[in-house]
């Protein structure tokens, strides 16, 4: 949802500063990479302290790396399919280290095993809303849905207020940090309807062609 109108806004604010990375001949896969080591070094080692303030700040200065990189291949011409791949895989690797760096904290210093599982089942169901779009297009669907909580969604939620939470523990702001727990348990809630809604699409697309092939055998 927040990919149709987010993605085109900061693809046209973003448009210069890529162009000045190519003049100074960095390639986009160099961008990928600093991206993702960014994003795991925000996570893994700010998160798992209860530093979520400080934590986000140091993601959302290298999570815009996913647009920068792909305007930096348009601008170049040349989209390939190893680009596509490295970026995607990436990308799964980057929300992993969010999430688990919130983990860490709950199943540490945070001590709630509760949540610590909550934010673990973000964790895994993110990779597989992923997965069943891509096993579906692997087969021949188009997996034409727009899921209600998707990767942009699942991380504006938990960043944004992630971030918010930190400022009871940086700046002493009293019983903010519950709006990570909140966070958690809506992209909880969230990927499980995303994935159901997936999960439908691609059997009703899988019958409509099984069907379309069989009238064709009869024809």
């Amino acid at each position: 949802m927040l990919n149709k109108y987010a993605r085109a806004f900061f693809t046209r604010v973003l448009t210069p500063f890529a162009a000045m990375l190519l003049r100074a001949g960095v390639s986009p896969d160099v961008v990928t990479l600093v991206g993702t080591c960014g994003v795991m070094a925000g996570a893994l080692v700010f998160y798992p302290m209860g530093e979520f303030f400080w934590g986000t700040v140091v993601i959302t200065l290298f999570v815009f790396s996913d647009l920068v990189d792909g305007n930096m291949a348009r601008q170049l011409g040349r989209s390939s399919r190893w680009g596509a791949f490295l970026d995607s895989t990436l990308d799964r690797v980057a929300d992993a280290a969010v999430f688990g760096g919130i983990a860490l904290w709950y199943a540490g210093r945070g001590d709630s095993l509760l949540l610590c599982a909550v934010t673990i089942f973000c964790l895994a169901s993110g990779q597989v809303v992923s997965y069943t779009k891509a096993r579906g297009e692997s087969i021949g669907l188009p997996v034409n849905v727009n899921g209600l909580v998707e990767r942009a969604e699942r991380l504006v939620i938990t960043l944004v207020l992630a971030g918010f939470s930190g400022f009871e523990t940086t700046f002493g702001v009293p019983h903010i940090g519950v709006l990570l727990p909140i966070a958690l348990w809506v992209v909880a809630a969230g990927s499980a309807v995303t994935l159901g809604q997936r999960v439908v699409t691609v059997r009703r697309e899988a019958a409509e062609v099984a069907q379309a092939e069989e009238q064709g055998r009869t024809a």
